[in-house]
């Protein structure tokens, strides 16, 4: 039986049923030679299909806009893509005005909510102002309550500076690597350092630990970790550093009295910079969750860190960040691999003190 047509099980079985099972055999192995042909051919469409996708994407003009719109609204699920990769070539390499007049001045009856839900991020991290275009500030209104992204403030944040962005091309891309612990800012304790451990414990709550390893959980970072330590006086900023190798925690495990502790006072646009790039961006066999997630990620790990309560709002979650002292640091501890820009460690201390707040990440092959 060379031409597979509609499969006789009633044959099958009563082939089985006279002992023939060498024709069974022959018969699975051809069908599955066949299912893997066919898997095959289903992959190749699909490159071609995203190909197409992207090539519309970043086409500028809104005659390119509207036959992708017209193409996700009829087979979004058929094209493989997430609509947060989509909104992001959009936003990379569309004019903000033909956006706004082709994307969210339609019919809400399509299937392009989430679409437009990330595009209007992604265009918000990239500076633009959504007083200047009418149907984004309408959107602000009719967006949909059910999205994780509707939490989101609608104006850039003053800590949301200097944000990293890969770079797309029809046929390749680029994005930046990070960068390592900053020269200004720093705090290194001074060698050889105290051995004895702290005897502080670690309370973060589930909900707590989930909250402050949303970024590197998000971008797929190989490996990361989250404390919580309730102090049992208010300590000032300056003796953070050397508490912190002292800590019950994995990720300064073996870390001996001369072993490299780099850590550096930094403002909070820094760590957020640094947690938007963990999530959106992702490790280094991960694409990450691009723009809009990954600024709502980031805005998650922010909240954990700084001890705001799960309910707050974008606000109460700046507020409590502001307030708070941010660390970033590095270590030769075994749990890092200290490889460049794939490692690293924040600490955040309360605004009264008495909470430090630990998030290390670390990615490696």
């Amino acid at each position: 039986m060379d031409d597979f047509g509609p499969l006789d099980w009633d044959q099958v079985e009563q082939r089985a049923a006279r002992g023939d099972t060498s024709y069974l055999r022959e018969l699975a192995a051809r069908l599955a030679e066949r299912r893997e042909a066919a898997a095959e051919q289903a992959r190749e469409y699909g490159r071609h299909l995203a190909h197409v996708v992207r090539v519309l994407a970043l086409t500028p003009g809104r005659d390119s806009l509207t036959q992708l719109l017209l193409l996700l609204d009829e087979k979004q699920a058929s094209t493989g893509l997430h609509p947060r990769f989509v909104a992001s070539l959009l936003a990379e390499h569309q004019k903000p005005a033909d956006l706004a007049a082709t994307v969210f001045d339609r019919p809400h009856s399509d299937r392009l909510d989430e679409l437009r839900g990330c595009l209007f991020h992604e265009l918000i991290l990239r500076g633009v102002d959504i007083d200047d275009y009418r149907p984004l500030r309408t959107w602000t209104i009719v967006r949909p309550g059910w999205s994780a992204l509707a939490w989101l403030p609608v104006q850039l944040r003053d800590m949301e500076t200097a944000v990293d962005f890969p770079s797309r091309s029809l046929r390749g891309s680029a994005r930046g690597g990070g960068s390592g612990l900053p020269a200004e800012g720093r705090m290194d304790p001074p060698t050889p350092r105290v051995t004895a451990r702290s005897a502080l414990q670690d309370v973060a709550t589930t909900d707590v630990y989930e909250s402050i390893v949303a970024a590197p959980e998000a971008g797929e970072w190989g490996d990361h970790g989250a404390w919580v330590f309730r102090l049992d006086e208010a300590i000032a900023p300056e003796q953070v550093p050397a508490l912190l190798p002292t800590l019950p925690m994995p990720c300064v495990d073996g870390l001996g009295p001369t072993g490299r502790f780099e850590i550096a006072i930094r403002p909070v646009n820094e760590i957020w910079r640094l947690l938007f790039a963990t999530a959106s961006m992702g490790g280094m066999y991960s694409a990450g969750v691009d723009g809009a997630y990954g600024r709502l990620w980031a805005w998650r790990s922010l909240a954990g860190l700084s001890g705001t309560a799960p309910d707050a709002s974008a606000d109460e979650v700046e507020r409590h960040a502001t307030q708070s002292t941010w660390f970033h640091f590095e270590a030769d501890a075994e749990w890092f691999h200290n490889d460049l820009c794939a490692d690293y460690g924040i600490a955040t201390l309360s605004p009264d003190r008495r909470r430090l707040a630990v998030l290390a990440a670390t990615d490696t092959d």
